[in-house]
């Protein structure tokens, strides 16, 4: 396995080189597990990775020399160092800590009434809809029973229909 430090570090010439020598070794690789003969499988998913790693390498130059500015030379340039979870909590915490306490809520309109307070409150209106459907009668539970001695008995009333025809 290869650090891409070391692969940063090469130039075109030589990633190419290694990029077909971990190709060949792949195709190598696999001729072995078709055949039966690979000792060390795990070396397949290595050399993937691998190939992979030189892959992105060429990819960042090329995008470097598109966008006008230097190839990235090692692995500290490209990504600041992730922080834990733990960490990141902690300066959350301390951010929260520190924070000016003295802030306060202005009022969206001109008004300062609190809500629920104005005329006609969301009980109001559920109330006038609930009556406004009401037809005064209680609700009633359907027997399911009863729903089906209906249905068996219009099918019955239909077939008699069809037979009188």
């Amino acid at each position: 396995m290869v650090a891409v430090s070391e692969l940063r570090e090469l130039d075109e010439e030589e990633l190419e080189g290694r990029l077909a020598e971990y190709k060949r070794e792949l195709l190598n690789l696999r001729f072995q597990l078709g055949t039966g003969q690979l000792d060390n499988v795990s070396r397949l998913p290595q050399v993937r990775k691998d190939v992979a790693r030189v892959l992105t390498v060429l990819r960042d130059r090329e995008i470097a020399l598109v966008e006008g500015r230097e190839p990235v030379r090692s692995s500290a340039e490209v990504l600041p160092r992730r922080t834990s979870r733990r960490a990141r909590a902690k300066a959350e915490a301390e951010a929260v800590e520190t924070a000016p306490d003295e802030l306060e809520e202005e009022p969206i309109g001109d008004e300062e009434e609190p809500i629920g307070d104005e005329e006609g409150t969301d009980d109001e209106f559920d109330d006038d809809f609930d009556d406004e459907f009401d037809d005064g009668s209680e609700d009633e539970s359907i027997d399911l029973d009863d729903l089906e001695d209906d249905e068996d008995a219009e099918d019955a009333a239909s077939d008699d229909e069809v037979e009188g025809e």
